[in-house]
């Protein structure tokens, strides 16, 4: 199979004052395409860093990240801009949206920084909005949608550029339980569409939708390996 990250002996730390404090301590990660990865840990396992990390919204101490063939360890901030925004699509715990701008706007806006012109940018965007399940409701704004529709809005967001990777950091934890199911279906839906899925999460039950579950403690990997009892519900 194909790599599209590559992970080897991954370092950050963090000062305060004139302490080190390490919150990665040489994490080595190999992930193909089109997998579905949970990377799971407790308060203060680094997996909040590794995920700032992967989606390239921080650099490395030391050791390699390669995303897609690109060494990405040491980009500076514009460069890191870049691949991340042709790379990645982000979904927040939060939903990330814009209050004034409809479901419509919402997911046209990466396609507007990225210059493409108006008509393909909503042609583009009504076809994600019809994949994620929500045209009736493409012209409401935020405020006039249920916490699950405006997840899917983030998610049709996070598709728009058609990304390598989409990153999901705590997608479902603002969500009922009925609701969480139903983003994660969705997510389901996406990964056997052919989308490399890497779930950030601390809740067990959402991490065994994830093929793979890697977890993380005081900066290591603990354990990594292939889940048997994959949910689809």
């Amino acid at each position: 199979m194909e790599s599209i990250i590559s992970i080897k002996d991954l370092r950050k730390d963090y000062y305060v004052g004139k302490i080190v404090v390490p919150a990665l301590q040489g994490v080595n990660i190999e992930i193909n395409k089109n997998e579905y990865v949970a990377i799971m840990g407790p308060s203060g396992s680094g997996k909040s860093t590794l995920m700032n990390i992967l989606g390239c919204l921080d650099v490395p101490t030391s050791g390699d990240y390669i995303l897609n063939g690109t060494s990405v360890s040491k980009l500076n901030d514009n460069e890191l801009a870049t691949i991340r925004n042709r790379e990645i699509g982000f979904v927040f715990q939060t939903f990330n949206l814009l209050a004034r701008y409809n479901a419509l706007e919402n997911v046209m806006l990466p396609l507007v920084y990225a210059g493409v012109e108006k008509e393909k940018r909503i042609e583009k965007a009504k076809q994600i909005i019809d994949m994620v399940g929500l045209t009736e409701r493409m012209h409401h704004k935020p405020n006039e949608l249920s916490g699950g529709q405006r997840q899917r809005v983030a998610v049709a967001r996070a598709l728009i550029n058609n990304p390598a990777i989409i990153l999901a950091d705590e997608p479902t934890g603002n969500l009922d339980t009925k609701t969480s199911i139903d983003i994660m279906r969705l997510f389901n839906d996406i990964h056997q569409r052919g989308n490399t899925i890497i779930l950030v999460t601390h809740e067990e039950d959402i991490a065994l939708h994830a093929h793979r579950i890697v977890r993380l403690r005081d900066g290591l990997v603990e354990s990594d390996y292939r889940n048997e009892k994959v949910r689809l519900d």
